[in-house]
């Protein structure tokens, strides 16, 4: 998705704006930000509390916490309040961080008010987790909190945190930052594509996608769905830009051709559109994955044939996902990369990881070449510094990708990579007169 930035406007406005979320202003020596819950808080799991765009809402259980999170750019002193209403009677509200506790008694109020809990000392830079809990209250509702209000020397340097000026980017803000490896392959046509995938133990969370092997036309890894269901996903995009399939004209549509066992084929839309397969496959944590494309381009008829192969690489034999043909194409495989993303806003706050390795290209004279070189980039979320848990490194077979959880040591965009090599590798295995 195109997500643009406006940068000068926010500055602009947040020199004139006293009190709207998300901006941030100076006051005297101090700077202040106000924080919108909707973007940057979570609950804890079957909590009766929920996290909407206005905020903190249903807080009625003293066992639900909210945690908000804000990336501060140095330390120094911190003053923290809410910007909150108490319905009715009086509630108890309990601000907790880095050890301490700041306490305060809220009487009921129609309006939202901003109410001042306290100061802590910020000893250095990185993201804050800060919890919001309820120790009492003689009405139905501790409260509904919308904002979180930080004002003092420890954001002389700026914070980072999703803000509430781009319509909805709430939902991009909490599904957090994607990144990818933007892989470096020889200036020929290549027509196939290798590419090894490993997901630590507990590092699989529910609405990961761990794409392998990315292209111009389209993307093919693996993903976790829910607790008990996981798929191997392929898709291949028209070259009719539109979100709604159903737009595409006939001769712009991508056609199947064929699909494996158990594989199911359609299209998709929504970020593009075109044709989709995907098949439900329990891929386990710590095993190792092989992913492998096909391109076969067609100058004269301006299509390319693209197909995906998938199986473990411990043993099995390989397994067709899909064959696609695209219009308007005629090329080869262009733009390898690959990519970790979290498609589940509720799961933004959680840490997933994967070790893309040893990958290899093979041109139309057949040769093969492995990559040692790759581009470290993120999307939107990243480039406008409202989310900065994002990194990845080297490995001396490949790269490790890590996005979401709230974690510092964030790997500046556009690093450029090397594996070692020194490190000769070994083409892996593969009968393609036998693949199905």
């Amino acid at each position: 998705m195109s997500r643009k930035l406006t940068v000068n406007m926010m500055t602009m406005l947040a020199a004139v704006l006293w009190f709207v979320p998300g901006k941030s202003f100076a006051q005297g020596n101090d700077s202040t930000i106000i924080i919108p819950l909707g973007g940057n808080a979570w609950v804890g799991p079957n909590a009766r509390a929920a996290i909407k765009n206005a905020g903190l809402v249903s807080w009625t259980s003293a066992r639900d916490t909210a945690y908000v999170y804000v990336r501060v750019e140095t330390g120094g002193k911190l003053n923290v309040g809410l910007n909150l209403q108490v319905p009715l009677g009086e509630s108890k509200i309990a601000i907790k961080f880095l050890g301490e506790t700041l306490t305060k008694t809220v009487s009921g109020s129609p309006d939202f008010k901003r109410v001042d809990f306290g100061e802590i000392n910020i000893h250095k830079p990185g993201y804050l987790k800060i919890q919001l809990v309820g120790l009492a209250k003689t009405g139905d509702v501790f409260a509904a909190v919308s904002d979180l209000v930080l004002t003092g020397p420890a954001l002389g340097r700026g914070a980072a945190y999703v803000h509430n000026n781009r319509g909805n980017y709430f939902y991009w803000g909490r599904r957090g930052p994607s990144v990818h490896l933007n892989y470096e392959v020889p200036n020929k046509p290549i027509e196939w594509f290798y590419n090894e995938v490993t997901v630590p133990v507990g590092r699989d969370i529910a609405g990961s996608y761990f794409m392998a092997d990315g292209f111009s036309g389209g993307y093919f890894g693996m993903q976790v769905n829910s607790a008990t269901e996981r798929r191997l996903l392929f898709s291949v995009w028209s070259p009719y830009e539109t979100n709604d399939p159903k737009s595409i004209p006939d001769n712009m549509k991508v056609q199947l051709l064929k699909k494996g066992d158990a594989v199911h084929a359609g299209e998709f839309g929504g970020e593009g559109s075109g044709g989709q397969s995907y098949t439900l496959y329990p891929w386990v944590a710590g095993k190792t994955y092989c992913f492998l494309v096909h391109a076969q381009g067609d100058i004269a008829a301006e299509t390319t044939i693209y197909t995906a192969y998938f199986k473990p690489k411990e043993k099995g034999q390989w397994q067709l996902i899909a064959c696609f043909k695209r219009p308007q194409s005629g090329s080869y495989l262009k733009g390898l990369h690959s990519f970790v993303e979290n498609f589940d806003p509720e799961n933004g706050d959680k840490t997933r990881m994967a070790l893309f390795a040893n990958q290899w290209t093979i041109d139309i004279e057949g040769k093969w070449s492995p990559v040692y070189f790759a581009t470290f980039t993120g999307d939107a979320t990243a480039k406008i510094n409202y989310r900065k848990d994002y990194a990845g490194k080297p490995d001396s077979k490949g790269f490790y990708l890590l996005n979401g959880g709230f974690f510092n040591d964030f790997t500046p965009l556009n690093t450029r990579f090397n594996t070692d090599t020194h490190n000769l590798r070994t083409p892996p295995e593969i009968d393609f007169n036998k693949l199905p």
